[in-house]
């Protein structure tokens, strides 16, 4: 079958009204979680992977992954439409990628056209994850084809620049990403070793014999994390909220703003596809590219409607594109895409280049859904834009229970563990003080994901080589992926480096 029987097949499994309730589900709550400033789509993930393995428990274990991978892609870009929201009324971004649009977004919004920058948003999204959905469907199955002839020098070599990649974008200090990185390894190696039977750093307890779950870490560092970041921070939404008055856009408002949708788009699924870029660099290299390409660049900052379409078109097309690394390669290349790879794992189903013949219909089924639920954001944000705009409203003293109550009871009905219950909350205690000292908690994350493949895939390699190293530089395409990882590493450190000579030479 070629693609287009594939994607039809895949518009036929997104259809079923199961698939289309979940479909809905995700982009609502997705919406909301990018509403809710803190949250974000990370932590959105993360609490919803244990609900969903309930929801789905009377399907078949393909139709329950799959659907429980649609709901979960339709947090993630449904978060992506809703962080907007917060920085046009608010000038508080609702998740990081939305930084950029508070610029204008906020101004716009002060001058009473806040209506106008939240159905550009919108509409700038929508064609955003159009955009990304066709890189999908053509660039997926020929990376696939290509992956696929792979063997486990190259595998563990595009591993190390996926590793290498986020540590160098993730937080303000490359050296505190890489500690979070080898820490994230660290804990992959507890448990009982698959090749030589061996327990590692179980210390006697049965219940580490497993390893860390990547579910109860995820759920404790990044829900409860910030959780305890609110109550001991005491942070609370005390910004005056703009008002909307018109919705619609005006005919000079979307002739201004489909230069920059169409550009933001392209660009910020190029930027998704790189691991570690993410959607932060995608709107701010866009709303740059705007103000260079500007016949008026002083109009940016004071509510240029430009400053908001390209940015949020950016990040949403950044989404999608993050996705084809996750579904081709098996590589995140973002926090949220790291967690979505847990849970793939979770249902037993590796995400990468077999994927697409292996389990066709999970993987067609998710890339169709993205069509119905972009549809769907652009149907419930455009007319429900006021009532999305009173969730920020919600006190926390109703929103933190609500998020512990969830976390408690999602890890313990998919682990039955009153260890693992503790072992969240711990991570949770750990969350919030790693990020209040600028440790990013993705790369950990990444690193405990990807940690058994990497060491899977290096005990093979040298299998194959007896034991000789030389096998990751032998091979061209692993030589390759290990320059393009250390360049990522090391060409940060030089312009910061040329940086720091440029700034003593002046003051000299």
């Amino acid at each position: 079958m070629g693609t287009i029987d594939y994607l039809l097949h895949g518009l036929a499994t997104a259809a079923q009204w199961h698939n289309i309730v979940f479909v809905f589900l995700g982009v609502l709550i997705g919406t909301v979680v990018g509403v809710l400033p803190g949250i974000g789509p990370m932590s959105g993930v993360a609490l919803l992977i244990p609900i969903t393995a309930t929801m789905t428990s009377g399907l078949g274990p393909e139709e329950a992954a799959t659907s429980s991978i649609i709901l979960l892609a339709g947090v993630y870009y449904g978060a992506m439409y809703g962080g907007s929201t917060t920085s046009i009324l608010l000038n508080t971004p609702g998740e990081s990628s939305s930084v950029v649009t508070t610029l204008d977004g906020y101004q716009m919004a002060k001058q009473g056209r806040a209506g106008a920058a939240l159905s550009i948003a919108a509409i700038g999204s929508f064609a955003a994850g159009i955009v990304a959905l066709l890189g999908l469907i053509f660039l997926a199955t020929p990376l696939s084809a290509v992956a696929i002839k792979f063997g486990p020098a190259e595998y563990f070599s595009l591993m190390v620049l996926g590793l290498f990649a986020i540590s160098g974008l993730a937080g303000k200090s490359m050296v505190k990403s890489l500690i979070m990185v080898a820490s994230g390894l660290l804990l992959a190696t507890v448990g009982i070793d698959n090749v030589s039977g061996v327990a590692r750093f179980t210390y006697d307890i049965p219940e580490l014999y497993q390893g860390f779950e990547f579910l109860t870490v995820a759920v404790g560092m990044f829900a409860l994390g910030e959780v305890f970041k609110t109550i001991l921070e005491r942070e609370s939404n005390e910004g005056e909220i703009a008002k909307i008055s018109r919705i619609t856009p005006t005919k000079q408002d979307l002739k201004d703003s489909a230069a920059p949708i169409a550009r933001g788009s392209v660009l910020g699924f190029f930027i998704g596809l790189l691991p570690g870029a993410g959607a932060i660099l995608a709107s701010f290299f866009s709303y740059i590219m705007e103000k260079k390409l500007s016949r008026n660049p002083e109009k940016f900052g004071k509510g240029a409607i430009e400053g908001v379409a390209a940015p949020e078109s950016a990040n949403n097309a950044a989404s999608g594109g993050a996705m084809i690394p996750l579904l081709t390669l098996g590589i995140p290349s973002s926090g949220t895409t790291a967690i979505m790879m847990g849970a793939f794992i979770m249902y037993n189903v590796q995400p990468g280049p077999l994927l697409f013949q292996d389990h066709p219909q999970l993987a067609w089924g998710v890339i169709a859904s993205m069509f119905v639920g972009n549809l769907m954001l652009l149907i419930l944000n455009m007319p429900l834009v006021r009532l999305f705009a009173k969730v920020i409203e919600t006190p926390t003293k109703y929103l933190i229970p609500l998020i512990v109550a969830f976390s408690v009871f999602g890890v313990y009905a998919v682990q039955f563990s009153t260890f693992d219950l503790l072992l969240m909350m711990g991570c949770g205690v750990a969350g919030y003080f790693l990020s209040k000292n600028d440790f990013p908690l993705a790369p950990l994350v990444l690193g405990l994901i990807l940690g058994p493949m990497l060491e899977n895939n290096m005990r093979r390699a040298l299998t194959i080589s007896n034991g000789d190293f030389m096998i990751f530089l032998q091979k061209p395409v692993s030589l390759a992926f290990l320059i393009i990882g250390l360049l990522w590493l090391t060409i940060p450190l030089l312009l910061k480096l040329r940086g720091k000579r440029v700034l003593v030479n002046e003051e000299a």
